[in-house]
């Protein structure tokens, strides 16, 4: 494996290779893996669990790792070509990643969506300019549209949990304050797709993921057996969940258009995952988020503090299944 930057890039052959592997450097660590080994972490966008999981899978592993970001150590990094740079930016991508690569055996990226163009997003321009400008492996550690890491974990969590493999999977949209990305959904939706799950986007009117990410989980269903479908009916969408999986994301109907966004969410402020939620929900149903989460904004504290959520353990396994994407990137063994 030379690369992670989409689950769509691996077969079921290797997913299922990397989650066993992921189950057993849990168990049975190996220490000393990747013994003399250095990833290089650039962070152009926030993070607590992706920096501090990848920085602990490293260290279990034997090996070490370091962090760039702006706020650290990075005074303005320029990412247009053909620019005259008598601004603020005091670095180019040109220079600045092929440097930090250098440093490294392999080569982390997260670079959230600018939220400009929609087309620019969907085709994850930044993050390829980034990823082309490296000559080792990449890691995509969140881009504009794609968040693979978490979706391995959130992969292997259902999996930890006994959910079946055609169960319910409710991707349901909730309130946030701001307009977020569309990085975590449209992986997520993907990610059940394969996985084989029956998946319902539970959204509002003009909340609607981008035909070509739907296009691409409609794919992964009828290779897997799964299927896709949307609603904005609660009840139709919950109607024997096996997983409520909450996110707030970006209107695609205004993408870029921040105030445009906010009055479509003014009327939506109230949509918050209660227990309501599960009141047609299988008993065994879960409650899961990539974190972090708003409490009493988008989930409500007694689903969040009670029996139903997994968003700990989901946390816990970005480190784990890391364990094995590093392993096989950085050792190319399982």
């Amino acid at each position: 494996m030379l690369e992670f930057n989409d689950l769509a890039d691996c077969s079921a052959e290797q997913i299922d290779a990397l989650l066993t592997l992921a189950r057993r450097l849990d168990t049975a660590p190996e220490p000393r893996a990747l013994e003399g080994k250095v990833l290089a972490l650039l962070f152009l966008s926030p993070s607590l669990r992706t920096l501090a999981s990848f920085q602990a899978a490293m260290v279990r592993l034997g090996g070490g790792a370091f962090v760039i970001s702006p706020d650290m150590s990075i005074h303005g990094l320029e990412t247009r070509g053909g620019i005259v740079m008598d601004g603020v930016a005091a670095e180019h991508i040109k220079e600045a990643v092929p440097v930090i690569d250098s440093y490294g055996d392999a080569l982390g990226i997260r670079a959230f969506a600018k939220r400009r163009n929609l087309d620019d997003d969907l085709a994850d321009t930044e993050f390829k300019a980034l990823a082309d400008l490296a000559s080792g492996p990449v890691i995509n550690m969140e881009s504009a549209i794609n968040h693979p890491c978490q979706s391995l974990a959130d992969w292997k969590t259902m999996d930890d949990l006994g959910v079946p493999k055609r169960g319910r999977f409710v991707l349901s949209w909730a309130y946030h304050p701001r307009a977020l990305p569309l990085a975590v959904p449209s992986a997520t939706v993907h990610m059940a797709a394969m996985r084989g799950m029956d998946v319902v986007v539970h959204r509002p009117p003009g909340f609607e993921l981008p035909p070509s990410i739907m296009d691409k989980a409609r794919q992964a269903a009828a290779e897997s057996g799964g299927s896709i479908s949307e609603t904005e009916d609660r009840r139709e969408a919950t109607e024997g969940a096996d997983i409520i999986y909450a996110k707030s994301w970006s209107s695609t109907q205004r993408y870029g258009d921040d105030q445009a966004d906010q009055k479509l969410r003014e009327d939506l402020i109230g949509r918050c995952v209660d227990e309501n939620y599960f009141d047609n929900a299988k008993e065994t149903s879960r409650f899961m988020h990539c974190l972090p989460v708003r409490r009493g904004v988008v989930v409500a504290d007694q689903v969040l503090d009670g029996p139903r959520s997994v968003v700990i353990q989901e946390a816990r396994n970005r480190m784990v299944v890391q364990m094995a994407v590093l392993h096989q990137v950085m050792k190319g063994s399982g």
